[in-house]
């Protein structure tokens, strides 16, 4: 009897141990599974509420939770040209729990001014959200300018005197407003602000003559500005009447930003996959499309946007060199 026994607590350990063996792999696998946010998601923007990166990200948030299925938390890090913010994300755990907006090219600016010790390394690029394209704008009511040649020509006759409020120093209106002085051969002072809200309140205070902005920073308002120019090599749907630099013999590319959602280097690919999926039908929404009518919704991929990022990365590294006069 104590044979039979002890041969029958042998059998079942066999068979236990084989059971282990064979199911313990699709055990861990089955556990382990896609990606998915285990709790709140944060998203960094590197600027403080209220500003342009910040309204559109909050309404992407807002649709975006329903396909990631938690809650997104933004997290405003203004600071530093947006330096701030980059650097919390690139430091960020990557488990996929914190992602966040880089904005080209004023996030590639700041690599090249080494506001920060990230290079575009240190993240890794999830989708593009919006890309925007800039204009050169002034007062409405300011009539020494009724179109960009009489602002070329005054910036000419009085060469140094025009003023230009900016977003930065070097940030994305900045490098705009060279662009366009360059190539009509003029100079003018630079006035820095800490966002494009304020350069553009700088410009309506009459503290500035011109700026140079992204049509959607203006979208409400038609009555105080007026569209000189349009950054492209064709007239936009939304300004028909408004020529580009190109055809009038000035900046002869598209100039403007995009923003982009990014993840601190090292995820997972699964990771990227998730929220590159995610956000693709957030923006594909009807009722996301319909509250985001006022700006530019231009889904890119993971592999678009790495590509996009190298691509400001190396434009920008160039206007180090014999673009900036001051």
């Amino acid at each position: 009897m104590k044979k039979i026994l002890a041969l029958t607590l042998a059998l079942c350990m066999v068979f236990a141990l084989c059971a282990c063996g064979s199911g313990g792999g699709t055990a861990a696998k089955t556990e382990s599974g896609p990606f998915k946010p285990s709790g709140p998601v944060t998203m960094i923007v590197a600027y403080k509420a209220g500003n342009g990166t910040d309204i559109t990200a909050r309404i992407l948030a807002k649709y975006a939770e329903k396909y990631i299925g938690q809650t997104i938390v933004i997290d405003n890090q203004d600071g530093g040209s947006g330096s701030k913010g980059w650097s919390k994300l690139s430091s960020s755990k990557p488990d996929g729990m914190t992602i966040g907006f880089i904005n080209l090219p004023n996030f590639n600016s700041s690599i090249v001014k080494k506001l920060g010790t990230y290079t575009i390394d240190s993240f890794a690029p999830i989708c593009n959200h919006v890309t925007e394209t800039s204009v050169v704008v002034v007062r409405a009511d300011d009539a020494r300018f009724p179109d960009l040649q009489a602002l070329v020509d005054y910036g000419k006759a009085h060469d140094g005197e025009l003023i230009a409020s900016t977003n930065g120093a070097q940030a994305s209106n900045h490098i705009g407003a060279q662009a366009f002085a360059n190539s009509a051969g003029f100079k003018y002072k630079a006035v820095p602000k800490g966002n494009t809200n304020e350069e553009l309140t700088s410009l309506l205070g009459k503290e500035a003559d011109f700026c140079v902005v992204k049509l959607p920073d203006i979208s409400s308002m038609a009555d105080s500005v007026k569209v000189l120019a349009v950054f492209g090599t064709e007239r936009m749907p939304e300004l028909p009447d408004v020529p580009t630099l190109s055809e009038l013999g000035f900046y002869k590319d598209w100039l403007g930003s995009s923003r982009c959602i990014a993840a601190p280097a090292g995820v997972s690919q699964e990771v990227i996959k998730f929220y590159e999926e995610a956000f693709k039908k957030a923006m594909e929404d009807p009722d996301y499309l319909a509250e985001s009518s006022s700006f530019a919704t231009d889904y890119k991929d993971a592999a678009a946007t790495t590509e996009l990022v190298k691509q400001q990365q190396a434009f920008t590294e160039g206007l180090a060199s014999g673009f900036w006069y001051e």
